[in-house]
């Protein structure tokens, strides 16, 4: 990734955190730790990787993006709106009656999102159906999922059949922020080395700093040109509640209040990070 490209991805990722950030104001709850949690990757994918047509959101062409967390919805509808796929008027309504904008990603209801997600695993199963019926057109499937929603055994019997199909435009990544909606996935049910999990099954597997959009980028340009016939993982290790102190703060960080006082301390704390 090029300095101007890194650059002009940081400050995309701080106004996906922002917009973020007046959505929960005005709602005054949500989930907030996983959203901040896969920003980073978010921008990397909008700003710097994936073929998507805003005036077009169902362009036949374009990648597809299968957030399975689907609670992370804030992150992506944020991007959305800040790259032109609806008005930016419409994150006011997050989560509210007659919304585009549903608490999890809903496809029918919001332009630009590929697959209605949330219930966990399922998200897992519907991209790599998604990449098989798009390999001899050439677009790329991405998939989202959340370290805790690995527990689900939907997510390995798709690494499996993934494999046997050799799903090479199929790349996912896990957001390891180490949390759950009950507690550390350590003390739930610890994954140990996700990354050597899916490599015994058979994926082309890195591991990098999710907040970090330099080794996101060369990690899915590296799993573009070397995984071949295999579909690629890239586990992603974050902290819930990236770029906003006082929600890393928060323990249990799931799904949490924020006040209009705490929203705007966390807005001026954004605005004061460097690129």
């Amino acid at each position: 990734m090029n300095k101007e490209l890194e650059i002009k991805t940081k400050e995309f990722a701080k106004s996906i955190r922002l917009a973020q950030i007046n959505m929960f104001r005005t709602l005054g709850f949500g989930h907030i730790g996983g959203s901040l949690s896969v920003t980073d990757l978010i921008a990397v994918l909008y700003e710097s990787i994936m073929r998507y047509d805003p005036n077009n959101p169902k362009w036949y062409n374009r990648d597809r993006l299968v957030v399975s967390k689907g609670h992370a919805g804030p992150a992506l509808y944020s991007a959305l709106a800040l790259k032109g796929f609806f008005p930016l008027s419409w994150l006011d309504s997050l989560n509210k009656g007659g919304t585009n904008l549903p608490s999890h990603c809903d496809r029918n209801k919001t332009p630009g999102i590929d697959m209605t997600t949330g219930s966990l695993g399922q998200g897992a199963s519907t991209a790599l159906g998604m990449s098989m019926a798009l390999k001899k057109t050439g677009q790329n499937v991405f998939l989202i999922l959340g370290d805790g929603e690995c527990n689900e055994g939907q997510v390995w019997e798709m690494a499996l059949s993934a494999v046997q199909h050799k799903a090479g435009n199929l790349i996912g990544f896990v957001d390891c922020n180490h949390k759950q909606l009950d507690g550390k996935t350590e003390d739930i049910l610890d994954m140990g080395d996700i990354a050597a999990k899916f490599n015994v099954f058979g994926w082309y597997t890195q591991t990098v700093n999710g907040h970090n959009v330099s080794q996101l980028y060369e990690a899915i340009r590296n799993a573009e040109q070397n995984a071949c016939d295999r579909p690629s993982m890239i586990v992603m290790e974050t902290v819930k509640g990236k770029g906003v102190a006082l929600v890393e703060e928060i323990e249990f960080n799931h799904h949490i209040t924020l006040s209009a006082e705490q929203a705007s301390q966390a807005i001026e704390e954004i605005n004061k990070q460097e690129n």
